[in-house]
């Protein structure tokens, strides 16, 4: 276990970054399961939008790679 107080610093900010994250992607996911699973083209058009919105954030935020971030717009398309 880390002593110095920037490793506890990091350790803490570290963990607050984690569950940052997860909870984004948790939300990207759902968002792609969600097109999938969409029934009219209406439904479909509009989540859509809201996944490839998703999908750019993350990829902003590095949380998803930039060439990850197109081929997964690409496939909902």
């Amino acid at each position: 276990m880390a002593r110095c107080k920037q490793s506890l610093k990091r350790r803490r900010t570290d963990i607050v970054k984690a569950h940052r994250n997860r909870s984004k992607m948790r939300e990207l996911r759902s968002a792609i399961k969600s097109v999938n699973e969409s029934e009219t083209p209406e439904d479909r058009e509009k989540t859509l939008r809201k996944a490839q919105s998703l999908i750019d954030k993350a990829s902003r935020k590095h949380l998803v790679h930039r060439n990850k971030a197109n081929r997964l717009k690409h496939s909902l398309m």
